[in-house]
């Protein structure tokens, strides 16, 4: 049996002074918008543009996050945001992110459930990962 290697795709962010909140640090929401920054980064990439999903009558859908914040962010600082898509049997899976500063320091941890969502129907496709493999020009960056 081999060895699996997982991918954990990531993108660049750098905070900037209007995301701050009254203490001078990331507002607390801002946490959120990059990481659905990173997880639309990571459909683009795999080829997954908003427009290819649309066309084909789904979209992703998150139905849980939960942030867990471990230090604060100020004006200026670059961060890496990672995203990685990791699929159970069911119609959802787990997303794992990261908001980690330039140090290495993990500044937040943001944990989900998603799905893919038949535009359609209004019901989760029941094989989000077959579905999306299906589309995406590069699927590896797709499997956690």
């Amino acid at each position: 049996m081999g060895v699996r290697t997982v991918m954990t795709f990531s993108v660049d962010v750098t905070v900037r002074g209007y995301e701050l909140d009254t203490q001078g640090h990331l507002n607390q929401a801002v946490y959120l918008q990059y990481a659905e920054h990173a997880r639309w980064e990571l459909l683009r990439a795999a080829g997954l543009p908003q427009e290819k999903l649309l066309a084909d009558g789904i979209g992703p859908v998150q139905l849980e996050v939960t942030v867990k914040y471990q230090r604060e962010l100020r004006g200026g600082e670059r961060v890496r945001v990672t995203c990685r898509f990791d699929y159970g049997t069911g119609k959802t899976f787990t997303l794992e992110q990261r908001v980690i500063k330039e140090d290495g320091t993990v500044a937040a941890e943001i944990t989900g459930v998603a799905g893919v969502l038949d535009l359609t129907e209004r019901r989760l496709v029941p094989d989000p990962r077959g579905r999306l493999a299906a589309l995406a020009g590069n699927p590896d960056l797709l499997t956690g």
